[in-house]
């Protein structure tokens, strides 16, 4: 059975989907995405919980940062009920806490702040040097060149068309992963356009901020996450917004493992625009955890 959706469809379903249903004062209601991985893909959570907290803040204060928490594994197939928690509304910062919940437990706990823009002083960290992203091929041309080599369900859904393109600089065969230092770099945007709104593009930036990053501590040890005995798991996840930006022009995501131990890795990474301006700061833990196969 086809499990894909039309391309022309791919990105309109991914708004609808961080788009939320009100249920009930400052409860939403949100469907799943089964990306084929087993549990929910951490960036659809992550969105989603952005999306239910903005829904609860007046429209001229914008999030300037947020931390969350994976508690547990989510259920693709079933939806996710959000809770929204007014913590504080102050004259220009505003504070909501977000849980998750599927199955009567909590799955995600998100602290999100939002700040009415205001002057003040500039500075940034230079974009580092990356070939243009047309020069590159995309992580849909990688996958279906190595197709035959994942295994199934995961093979239909990764050959699946998406409403986020990826071009990875200097990509890793998966099935034959060599030693690197722990940097990597990746262009990605939206297939096509956003709606203008600013809170849209922050939510499907984080969305598309799980992608690649908690593999990024795997590149000096040559693993990655198709093997059987590696378990990876993103543990918590933080953004920092610094600018406005739009998700359907090219951003490059610069990411970096500073540290791994005690099966975890420490993930960090900058996004800028394609001239150079930097729009968010993002941090993540995530598990790494090696099994040895069982003789």
């Amino acid at each position: 059975m086809n499990v894909c959706s039309p391309r022309e469809k791919v990105l309109s379903e991914l708004l609808d989907l961080l788009k939320l249903e009100k249920i009930e004062e400052n409860i939403f209601r949100g469907r799943s995405q089964d990306l084929g991985f087993g549990n929910i893909f951490g960036g659809q959570v992550l969105g989603q919980s952005l999306s239910a907290a903005s829904h609860t803040v007046a429209p001229d204060r914008g999030v300037h940062s947020m931390h969350g928490y994976f508690l547990w594994p989510g259920d693709p197939k079933m939806p996710i009920i959000y809770q929204v928690d007014c913590i504080r509304d102050g004259k220009s910062f505003t504070t909501r806490r977000v849980v998750a919940i599927q199955k009567g437990r909590p799955i995600f706990s998100l602290s999100a702040s939002f700040h009415r823009a205001e002057e003040g002083f500039e500075h940034r960290a230079d974009m580092p040097d990356a070939p243009a992203p047309e020069t590159l091929k995309s992580e849909m041309e990688l996958i279906q060149m190595l197709k035959d080599k994942i295994p199934e369900p995961l093979r239909t859904r990764l050959t699946c068309d998406r409403p986020i393109e990826v071009r990875p600089v200097n990509p890793v065969n998966p099935f034959n992963p060599d030693k690197r230092n722990p940097v990597r770099q990746s262009w990605f945007k939206a297939i096509g356009p956003v709606p203008d709104d600013p809170a849209i593009h922050k939510y499907m930036l984080a969305y598309s901020s799980d992608f690649g990053l908690a593999t990024t501590s795997l590149l000096p040890h040559a693993h990655t996450f198709f093997e059987p005995k590696m378990q990876v798991a993103s543990m918590d996840h933080a953004i920092w917004f610094h600018r406005d930006f739009r998700i359907d022009d090219w951003l490059l995501y610069a990411m970096e493992s500073p540290s791994a131990s005690h099966g975890l890795g420490m993930n960090r990474g900058m996004v800028f625009t394609r001239d150079g301006l930097l729009v968010a700061t993002i941090a993540q833990e995530s598990l790494i955890r090696h099994r040895p196969m069982a003789s």
